[in-house]
């Protein structure tokens, strides 16, 4: 499996987090071979192949990924729905892996910057509350692991091939989740209108004559 684009050794020196040592190579092909779960190598094979290459950030998806599976007794196939607190890397695994996309409305964005997702599966019909999960990478929890919390506070240079494989050895003691109840907004009515000032049509955000396109060219929205 070729799971890095380009496929690149880098050096690597565990005594010390940020000299590298001559004669010590790191391959993520390498890394990949401290796990023996086939299906983590499944799951790693699929982000790879979609994401490009095998990020820390996607890696972390899939850690997180499993930990919601886990805490929503969620089986294989069904049907869930998240927002990432961030678009780097972290949202490709549950497009890939869980169908979480935008446009089937299953992902949602929040750029907060953080490496945290909540997840919850599909409400039962007429049922507005639904058991959640917010799970995050805890950086009190990463500092135990010198080299990753410096990937993650991006206090020192650190390879994806470090990271991946310090978050292999960690698992789930660097996450944190919390289980959470929350309400489902209704869905609204969608509204078709034609704009007043280029004449195509759109869906109704508001009660105004423009689409939100024309509002942004005469600056009556920023974006």
């Amino acid at each position: 499996m070729n799971h890095t684009a380009p496929h690149v050794c880098i050096h690597s020196d565990y005594g010390n987090p940020f000299k590298a040592q001559a004669g010590r190579d790191l391959c993520m092909d390498d890394v990949i071979k401290k796990i023996t779960d086939t299906y983590l190598l499944f799951q790693i094979e699929r982000v790879s192949s979609f994401h490009g290459y095998l990020s820390t950030g996607a890696f972390i998806g899939i850690q997180m990924l499993n930990i919601a599976r886990r805490v929503l007794d969620a089986n294989y196939g069904e049907q869930l729905y998240v927002t990432c607190e961030t678009y780097n890397c972290l949202p490709d695994p549950f497009q890939i892996l869980a169908g979480c996309t935008i446009g089937n409305k299953k992902l949602k964005i929040r750029d907060y910057g953080k490496m945290a997702v909540v997840v919850n599966k599909a409400a039962p019909v007429g049922q507005r509350l639904i058991r959640s999960v917010r799970i995050v990478l805890d950086p009190a929890k990463t500092a135990q692991y010198p080299k990753l919390h410096a990937w993650y506070m991006k206090t020192g240079k650190v390879s994806h091939e470090e990271a991946v494989s310090l978050l292999i050895d960690a698992g789930e003691s660097v996450y944190t989740y919390k289980i959470m109840d929350i309400e489902l907004p209704g869905k609204p009515e969608k509204r078709i209108a034609l704009c007043g000032n280029c004449g195509e049509s759109f869906v109704k955000k508001n009660d105004g004559a423009l689409c939100l396109a024309c509002m942004e060219k005469i600056g009556v929205l920023k974006e």
